[in-house]
């Protein structure tokens, strides 16, 4: 009998050379019952051809997804959803591919959804503030930034932001992700804020967030107005939208 694997760990991934060496074993030989899926924006410098170089390594736990050119990051997360659904994983995780996100706690994450959680969130802001080798001015911006999200929308989340999740299966099968509006940092929240309407359990688990010391961030002044604003019509939004509630 073959073996069930029901854990998909999902990495986007644009000019990630410096890091994807690493990651990919860090996660795939640290647990060896979880699959990994790699989603590549095209990247100039040769990520999505490292990863087809390490797929002989582990059979059929590898994959990748490429497209051509650039096209944000909540679309790579909505392909990668997608994907997943239509196979048997019944976790499903988000996950950077700096090691800002410690793989070491991806098991903490799954913990917190198999004793109840239909949500996992890899929180920075739940027992303080965990961030290392960041400046304090952008510390300052990310914490206070969740707090506004906090007051705008209602959400009972400390870390809005965040992008180290576990969903369950159920999750993603009743948002309607064509539905999905945002492609930068709101859409992080634009998805922990529909899976809170919707009824579902969130659980945030602490964690120390440390800042890539390789490549480069994908933060912009465009993605942090995409969320500054896109709270408000979220919210908005909300008023006329009925949202089934999970059992």
């Amino acid at each position: 009998m073959s073996k069930v694997y029901n854990t998909l760990v999902v990495i986007p991934t644009y000019n990630e050379k410096e890091n994807i060496h690493a990651m990919l074993p860090a996660v795939l030989d640290r647990y060896p019952d979880y699959h990994l899926l790699i989603v590549d924006d095209g990247s100039p410098d040769g990520t999505g051809e490292i990863v087809k170089s390490f797929q002989k390594d582990y059979d059929t736990r590898l994959h990748i997804l490429e497209r051509s050119g650039k096209q944000g990051l909540g679309t790579a997360y909505l392909t990668a959803f997608k994907w997943a659904l239509e196979r048997d994983y019944e976790y499903i995780f988000e996950m950077d591919c700096d090691f800002s996100h410690d793989p070491k706690d991806l098991k903490r994450l799954k913990g917190a959804c198999e004793k109840g959680a239909d949500l996992a969130i890899g929180s920075r802001y739940v027992t303080g503030v965990n961030v290392v080798n960041w400046p304090m001015g952008r510390v300052l911006m990310s914490y206070y930034a969740s707090k506004y999200v906090r007051f705008i929308t209602g959400l009972k989340i400390h870390d809005t932001t965040a992008g180290f999740k576990c969903y369950r299966r159920e999750v993603l099968e009743t948002i309607n992700l064509n539905k999905i509006r945002f492609v930068g940092y709101a859409f992080q929240i634009e998805m922990k804020f529909k899976t809170w309407k919707h009824g579902f359990t969130v659980k945030e688990v602490p964690v120390i967030f440390t800042d890539r010391t390789k490549g480069q961030s994908k933060m912009s002044s465009k993605i942090f107005k995409e969320a500054v604003f896109g709270v408000i019509r979220l919210k908005w939004d909300s008023f006329f939208t009925n949202y089934k509630k999970s059992a």
